[in-house]
């Protein structure tokens, strides 16, 4: 076949053309179907499963996630109630409401034994925080280093919570003594009904 003689094909009687032209218009008709197909159905196709592959990538990483917890499921319930138990020690260090009063005894009585004078002793109004009160004492003694240092070391050893805060220490004219000013301060575990239930 030549290439004039392609000028001379009918196109409403393809059936009469010859072999060449007619595998040639079927090959056409075929990769154009197939591009059609592609581009209506494939296309689209091939964009959901990107976003299914990605998705899958995903859930693969939350999966992995999910199952390294769940293999240390008993390790962190055991560090769980380690904590809760912690908690449960560190509360019982706060006093309740008629427990201060004791406190307060206590600390005066811990710087009477280490020898020293007080010349104030000012327990402040409570700062309520959120689920304790903070108790602050002003106190100013009388003494030497030595006599300090043991009053200091008796607040440390008792069995409930004080810190001290704002510690100033200075001569007295004219006697061998010192004063020392500072703020003690203690805490008081505060309940339900005075927390609003907010815990």
């Amino acid at each position: 076949m030549k290439l004039s003689d392609l000028n001379e094909l009918d196109i409403n009687n393809i059936a009469s053309w010859p072999m060449p032209a007619r595998a040639f218009v079927i090959a056409l008709v075929f990769v154009g179907v197939l591009g059609l197909g592609y581009w209506l159905d494939i296309k689209d196709q091939r964009a959901s499963l990107q976003q299914a592959e990605a998705k899958e990538q995903e859930l693969r990483q939350t999966f992995e996630t999910k199952a390294k917890k769940a293999a240390n499921l008993e390790a962190y319930e055991q560090q769980l109630a380690e904590m809760k138990e912690s908690f449960g020690a560190m509360l019982r260090q706060l006093p309740n409401k008629t427990e201060v009063a004791e406190l307060l005894v206590d600390i005066s009585q811990t710087g009477l034994a280490s020898g020293l004078e007080f010349e104030l002793f000012k327990p402040q109004a409570e700062v309520p925080k959120e689920f304790y009160a903070e108790l602050p004492i002003s106190i100013r003694v009388k003494g030497d280093y030595h006599e300090f240092g043991n009053f200091i070391s008796g607040m440390a050893a008792l069995p409930r919570i004080v810190t001290v805060h704002d510690i100033n220490i200075e001569p007295i004219k004219g006697d061998s003594k010192l004063t020392m000013d500072i703020l003690a301060k203690t805490y008081r575990y505060m309940d339900e009904e005075e927390t609003g239930g907010a815990q």
